[in-house]
């Protein structure tokens, strides 16, 4: 999903990971790093990057063999202990305007390669608003 339809307050940030996702990319082309250490997906990010994953449009920068695809986790209070991942636009969108607050991460995964890179994250939820006769803080 990108930036655009993450829902933030006045205060709150989308921190983007695309400066250091570039660095690790030219370390790569220098061989200061291997290829293992930054394909290496955990295999229960890899199925829900096959079953969940959204593609990003953009070809994998380490392989090129295929586009990545972007899977996005949020976790809080009363969801599972793993995070959920949402299925669609309007899934995230009712996590984001929950009461309690959640964290948003949207991780970047080949599914040829396994390289994986988180993409973003952003808090988002935690909204309470006013109810009439009662003051909330």
């Amino acid at each position: 999903m990108s930036t655009r339809s993450v829902r933030t307050s006045p205060g709150d940030a989308v921190v983007e990971y695309g400066l250091v996702r570039h660095t690790l990319i030219s370390r790569l082309a220098a061989g200061t790093i291997g290829r293992e250490e930054i394909c290496d997906a955990h295999p229960e990010l890899l199925r829900a990057a096959k079953n969940l994953g959204r593609p990003s449009g953009e070809s994998c920068p380490v392989c090129a063999e295929q586009d990545l695809v972007e899977v996005t986790y949020v976790f809080g209070a009363r969801l599972p202990a793993g995070g959920t991942c949402p299925l669609t636009r309007a899934e995230l969108a009712r996590l984001e305007r929950r009461a309690e607050p959640v964290q948003c991460y949207a991780v970047e995964v080949c599914t040829a390669c396994h390289f994986h890179h988180l993409a973003r994250r952003w808090n988002a939820g935690g909204r309470v608003g006013r109810r009439t006769g009662r003051v909330t803080s």
